[in-house]
């Protein structure tokens, strides 16, 4: 069994955020040190999952904390998958974000099924301005 310790609004190093991204099979811009750092530098809420020293998990938030909140990454390694820490970090997301707010998030298309298991709720009425780059 792990210990596992949970962190609001500490921001990881941005080694370590890049390492679990690819060790979680998140898709992410991971070869952008700079644009990893940024997208955590200017980000609202952070919640990372530590087993001892180890970032094992991280969710990574845009908000304003009284109406809408965007989940915008979910990523546990995969060696800790399936043991509860998404779901503690999205618990945990949305105890920083109060109750006036909603939590909304785009899911990977490889985890369009685990969302439903933790409590959310499935949408079809999201539309999107792909990135350039």
């Amino acid at each position: 069994m792990r210990n596992i310790t949970y962190k609001t609004n500490l921001c990881p190093d941005t080694a370590a955020i890049i390492a679990l991204y690819v060790s979680s099979g998140l898709s992410r811009p991971t070869g952008d040190f700079e644009r990893i750092h940024k997208m955590y530098e200017n980000s609202n809420v952070i919640v990372s999952a530590w087993d001892g020293d180890n970032l094992v998990g991280i969710a990574r938030s845009i908000t304003d904390f009284c109406y809408s909140c965007y989940l915008s990454d979910l990523a546990v390694h995969l060696d800790y998958q399936k043991s509860g820490i998404g779901k503690e970090l999205v618990a945990l997301t949305k105890e920083c974000i109060g109750q006036e707010s909603m939590l909304l998030l785009l899911s990977a298309p490889t985890a369009m099924s685990y969302y439903p298991k933790i409590g959310m709720e499935h949408l079809d009425n999201a539309f999107l301005i792909r990135r350039a780059v």
